[in-house]
């Protein structure tokens, strides 16, 4: 009788653990820039020292201390409030007009793009013309009509910026046009309406969302330029172009009334920019499953 080998059982193999993507560089940067403008953007005027417009004649063009911790303006208000609530004005602008080119953008590149022809070539021509008009023109042409207010400025920089919309969705549009999927689709009977929003448009949201934080930066840069010649925010708002406008007399006396707003200005340019770029790497193909 022999002693049987025993037998070993096999050795447990644990699954590899699946690693989560590692956050672009530029991306985590934006996020840092933006998220106190976010917290003021929403909570500005409860977390303000002051009324953003309080008047005290004898505090005016009062230099940055313990008190008004960025100084105070002509009329005595504090430069840091106003700046706190003046970034949610500024915020809504940029993010309300991008809102605005990408809902009549969109579609319209989508038709250029599916139907072409003459539809096509009408709607490319449309945009052509707006794009022959620099924004800051176009934007004060939409203006000069009205009387100027800041939803009315919202509209305008929408309509500057359709045509950009409208040429990056056509040429994605174009590109999709000749995969299988919608091939199949098309063979399968399906109507234009479900190939456009069914199977075209969610392939085509990555690149939107790069182009739309870039436009968000446009946005607000080109509605503080309108504040700044006065045909955006009217007094006593506390958008940054138009405190910048109003702190022009006094630059050499009293800097801070332009710094504070022109430095969240940057922050947020800054901010939005970076947050485009990783999004761009985030989202790019190329880089699916490189981590």
């Amino acid at each position: 009788m022999t002693d049987a080998t025993p037998v070993q059982p096999p050795p447990v193999q644990l699954a590899p653990r699946r690693r989560l993507p590692s956050l672009p560089v530029s991306l985590i940067v934006g996020m840092v820039l933006l998220a106190p403008l976010l917290v003021a953007a929403v909570a500005g005027s409860w977390i303000a020292p002051y009324p953003y417009d309080e008047m005290n004649i004898m505090s005016r063009l009062q230099p940055p201390g313990p008190e008004f911790w960025f100084g105070t303006d002509e009329f005595g208000r504090d430069v840091f409030s106003r700046t706190l609530v003046g970034t949610g004005s500024s915020l809504v602008m940029g993010v309300a007009a991008t809102a605005l080119s990408l809902l009549a953008g969109v579609p319209l590149g989508l038709i250029a793009g599916y139907k072409g022809g003459r539809i096509g070539e009408a709607i490319m021509r449309a945009m052509d013309v707006l794009m022959s008009f620099p924004p800051i023109l176009l934007g004060i042409l939409v203006l000069a009509v009205t009387q100027p207010a800041q939803w009315k400025a919202i509209v305008a920089i929408g309509i500057v910026y359709v045509p950009q919309v409208v040429r990056l969705t056509r040429a994605i549009t174009l590109e999709l046009m000749q995969e299988e999927f919608i091939t199949a689709a098309r063979l399968r009977g399906e109507n234009a309406a479900y190939i456009l929003f069914h199977e075209i448009l969610p392939n085509i949201w990555p690149p939107l969302a790069v182009e739309a934080s870039l436009r968000v930066v446009f946005a607000i840069l080109l509605g503080a330029s309108l504040s700044f010649i006065g045909m955006g925010a009217q007094p006593p708002s506390s958008d940054w172009g138009l405190m910048i406008s109003e702190a022009r007399p006094f630059v050499e006396q009293a800097p801070w009334i332009a710094l504070c707003p022109g430095f969240a200005l940057a922050t947020a340019v800054i901010g939005i920019n970076l947050l485009g770029d990783g999004l761009r790497a985030l989202l790019d193909p190329r880089n699916t499953g490189a981590h």
